[in-house]
This record gives C-alpha cells, structure tokens and sequence, in this order.
C-alpha cells in the first residue's frame, strides 16, 4: 500500500517517544519502548529486539513491552515487505487487542496493522477514536489524523483525506507531513503544477530524512506528468532505502527501457515479494535463466499466503500474471479485485494494462470513470499502447 508506506515511516519514528508519554513509561531498559531506525536494524538492534521479546514472554501484561515489540514488528513489516511481520504485532497486542477501549498506543496499531490488512473501515474507525481520546498524546492524535489520511487516499476519498491533513496544518510538528499530504492530494486530484511547486518547496527547506520521503512523492508525481525528472527523484528517495521505495523505482526503470539495472538494483532483495516479481519480470525481459526459479518462489509464496488466509497479494499476483506468465485473463481478475478494494495509481495502472492485454478495453472503465469524478490524471495512461482503450473510454474527462 503505498501511500500509507510512507506515512508509516513517520508516524512509526515518533511512536515511541509519544506511546510512552502517554503511558509515563519508566526510563529502565527493561521498559523503554525501542526507537525505530528507518534504514534498517544493525546487529545491536536486533540483539536488542529479540532481548525485548524475550521480556515480553516472561512478562506478557506488560504494556510498555508490548508495545515495544509491536511497534518494531510493523517496522519491519513496512521495510522487509513482510506480513508475517503483522501477525508478530498483533500477538505482542494479544491480551489488549479485542478490548473495546484499549490504551491509546494500542488502538494506534491496532489500526495500523487492520490497515495493512486491508481492514481499511476498522482502521479508520480505530484512528478516529485515537484522535477522540482526550487521554491520548497530542502526538498520538495527530499519527491517527495522518494516518486516517492515508487510508482514504488509497481508497480514493480525496476530500475525505483532506480534510485529515487540513487540521494538521498549524500542529507543530506534524504541520509538514500535513502540507505534503495536501500537496499530493492536489496532485491526485489534477491540481498537479501547483502541487510540484509546493513539494519543491518544501523539500528545499526540510532536514534530509524528511528530504528523502519528499522526494519519494516528487518522483511519484512527476512520473505521472510523464516528467523525465522522475528517475532522479526515485534515486534521492533511496537515501533511505525501504521496500516501497526500492519496488517504486524499479517499476520506473522497467517502465523506461532501463530493464539491465534492476537486478543490481535488487540483488540479495528477495526476502520481499514485491522486490522478487520485479527482478523475476527483469530477469525474464533480459533473457536470464534465474527468472523462471524466481517466478516458482513467488508462486510458493503466494500459496503459502492463501494458506495463511492472507489475501494482500492481488496486485503482485495481476503482475506476475501478465509480465510473468502472459496469462492476461487471470491477470484481468485480480487486477479487477485489487480495484474494487483500493484505488492507487499503480492499480488504475494494472487495470488499464491488464484490460487491454485481455482484449476486453471495457473492463477498464472504472478507471476511466473515477477520472472523471475526481480529477485524477496520468500521463502512463496516455501510452500508445493503451491508446485504443482510452479513446473508447474516456469521453468527459480533460486533458
């Protein structure tokens, strides 16, 4: 979910600091809820991780470590690409997480982890009751508010998000990702010129780690104006690697005849399964015999999730079908159920692709359609290659 990827990492690295304000956490180490490092854990952190889970089983109604655990599990989850990650955060929440009025920081990952699970209205209505809470941290109040936020802007509620972002504006220090939420809300919804010049500037004026989440949106935008300045966005959004990030710019570089940098791009990154299809997709446009071992893996591991009943991978499963396997029909299916549960440029983009490869241009009109009621544009949608659908099926909407 990429939207809220990248929300995550925000309200993630200011978690602990406000979870145990709200909580008056004691300052022992067997206490302190652990800082989250966005560029990913050195051996010391993971010694420290797992001494954390050792305590929490020894002391499973301790809330600070609960929360500790829980909160890096989702860490995790949200670098690694991994959503076994998720079930790890839920069972560290176990004793609070059915209570209908569980502590704050409780409910604040409850809602995440739903969220991440595609329960979008019981994460929304979990971050409505954080922001709510007269009890919860100013913090707290305000990573439910941006996070609520991005649960709409995946589902297409623009307005709806924006008015999340709006009360944020003058929240000290949530005021910035708040006017990047707006900036890119006015992208999605066509306002995309004011909106570039807005993230630039902010970007100029932002420290570097905030910098690099900047640029992260900057690329997104200017790959859907069709701007040659995307690949170098992507490239400054790297300065703090994760999973989304490196998954967004290898979809550039496929997308822009730069197929030969991906595998070095992604080499030894096949733990995720969104960095796994793109290399099996790269490797396979290339020639190279690796890709039909790695297309079996992905398979495995789409299994193995069905099993789990863990029903996350519609977009990557659409994809491996139509780059992987040419088999457009079953991608078709997918690509239409990943739709009809959230609306992201890459879905309208797998829906499109995935219609025309079919034969069947009038699959794609739900796309078409929230065009033209929301404003939404995208140069990607314009290709000549899906030209045929969209002079069909886009009567009404501007250019």
């Amino acid at each position: 979910m990429r939207a809220l990827s990248r929300l995550l990492a925000l309200v993630l690295a200011g978690l602990a600091g406000s979870v145990g304000a709200a909580l008056h956490v004691p300052a022992s180490d067997a206490t302190v809820v652990a800082t989250v490092r966005p560029r990913g854990l050195e051996s010391a952190s993971e010694a420290d991780q797992r001494q954390l889970r050792r305590q929490l089983q020894q002391q499973p109604a301790s809330l600070p470590l609960a929360l500790g655990v829980a909160q890096s599990a989702i860490e995790r989850a949200r670098r690694d690409g991994d959503p076994r990650e998720l079930g790890a955060a839920q069972a560290a929440l176990a004793p609070w997480w059915g209570l209908a009025d569980p502590p704050a920081g409780v409910r604040l990952l409850r809602a995440i982890v739903r969220q991440s699970q595609h329960q979008f209205e019981a994460a929304l209505a979990d971050f409505a009751k954080v922001h709510d809470d007269p009890r919860a941290a100013p913090a707290l109040r305000a990573q439910a508010e941006l996070s609520a936020a991005g649960v709409l802007q995946v589902l297409g509620r623009f307005d709806a998000a924006r008015a999340h972002c709006e009360r944020l504006l003058d929240s000290g220090p949530a005021a910035l990702p708040a006017r990047v939420c707006m900036a890119e809300l006015d992208s999605l919804a066509g306002r995309t010129a004011p909106a570039a010049e807005l993230l630039a500037t902010l970007a100029a004026r932002a420290a570097p780690s905030e910098a690099a989440w900047i640029a992260l949106v900057r690329a997104e935008l200017a790959e859907r104006r069709g701007d040659a300045r995307a690949g170098l966005l992507y490239q400054a959004a790297l300065h703090a690697p994760d999973t989304y990030r490196l998954a967004a710019y290898a979809d550039w570089l496929l997308a822009n005849g730069r197929t030969a940098e991906v595998p070095t791009l992604l080499a030894g990154a096949k733990a995720a399964d969104a960095l796994l299809l793109r290399l099996a997709i790269a490797q396979r446009r290339l020639g190279q015999p690796e890709a039909a071992a790695n297309r079996a893996a992905l398979q495995a591991r789409f299994e193995a999730a069905r099993l789990r009943g863990d029903r996350l991978h519609a977009r990557e499963e659409a994809r491996a079908a139509l780059d992987l396997d040419e088999d457009a029909a079953r991608a078709l299916g997918l690509a239409q159920a990943q739709w009809a549960q959230q609306k992201e440029p890459a879905d309208a983009l797998l829906l499109v692709r995935t219609a025309r490869a079919a034969g069947r241009p009038e699959a794609a009109e739900p796309v078409w359609q929230f065009m033209r009621e929301t404003g939404y544009r995208d140069a990607r949608l314009q290709a000549p290659q899906l030209a045929p659908a969209r002079s069909q099926l886009l009567a009404g909407v501007r250019p």
